[in-house]
């Protein structure tokens, strides 16, 4: 009991000192959505060949609302499916904010954010280049629906509010359970568990990395920041990590083998994009 209480403390006391910080973010990035997620549709759809390289730019930004403004522009023929995947490369949904929630780790949002971006932009061209006439379906372009699956109504601080709520619940019971673990088996142990100096550590990640919710970032982040996976596995779970972005593309796109397609290659990009970094040691 007295583990448990002095693990429910240490929670408590880490998330609540992230609440105000992750607020005020949370103010700044649905004003930035709402104010310009119109001028970002625009200019995703008259991009062109630069596409790939304004998707990656559009994706770092926290929260999976250009996830979802890119499933709509796809499924609407205006943009590329290189331009889509690097939109859901890059997107790193609330890990940015997380990482930044702590102090000192300030310098892992730069290279995070560098890292996915050059995948992106990479993943973007070959895909454009050398996969689009197997996996994009032919569209005629129409009506879209340009607004988030996940934006509530409100204006700006509802919103903001809300995601807050929703994070701080998320990462108050996750820590938890990862405290416990850490203080039951050890951050050594838990690191093996999940594979920990190996290149199937990314392979682990990659996977939980599809799952379509904040939580996958909130758990990857989480066990990154406590040392359980390794640099190139938060890249490779991040990498696939679209948010509802992927949820929003299985339901406005009707070609189901299509999105399977793009599914498939969000996961071999992240898959192997930590193999290569962990084979390489960077960042360790």
């Amino acid at each position: 009991m007295m583990l448990l209480k002095d693990v429910l403390l240490d929670t408590a006391l880490d998330c609540l000192k992230m609440l105000p910080f992750l607020f005020a973010a949370f103010i700044l990035i649905e004003a930035l959505e709402y104010y310009s997620s119109d001028f970002t549709a625009k200019l995703l759809a008259g991009v062109g060949k630069a596409g790939p390289v304004v998707g990656a730019a559009a994706g770092c930004v926290p929260q999976c609302g250009f996830s979802v403004l890119a499933s709509n522009l796809y499924a609407g023929g205006i943009i590329s499916v290189g331009t889509l995947l690097s939109v859901f490369i890059a997107t790193s949904d609330e890990a940015v904010l997380i990482i930044l929630g702590n102090p000192g780790r300030g310098k892992d949002v730069l290279f995070l954010l560098l890292t996915k971006v050059i995948i992106a932009v990479i993943a973007g061209y070959v895909t454009d280049a050398f996969l689009s006439r197997r996996i994009a379906v032919q569209k005629k372009s129409g009506e879209l629906c340009g607004r988030c699956g996940c934006e509530e109504e409100g204006g700006i601080l509802r919103p903001a509010l809300n995601h807050t709520v929703k994070i701080f619940i998320y990462l108050f019971i996750f820590t938890g359970l990862l405290n416990f673990c850490i203080e039951v088996f050890g951050i050594d142990e838990l690191s093996k568990i999940l594979l920990g100096n190996t290149i199937f550590q990314p392979v682990i990640a990659a996977v939980i990395g599809l799952i379509p919710n904040c939580a996958a970032s909130v758990i990857l982040t989480q066990l990154y920041l406590n040392g359980a996976i390794s640099f190139a596995s938060v890249i490779a779970g991040l990498c696939t990590g679209a948010g509802v972005g992927l949820v929003v593309l299985f339901k406005v796109n009707r070609h189901r083998r299509e999105n399977m397609k793009i599914l498939a290659v969000l996961t071999v990009v992240g898959i192997l994009s930590g193999i290569v970094l962990e084979l390489a040691g960077f960042f360790r």
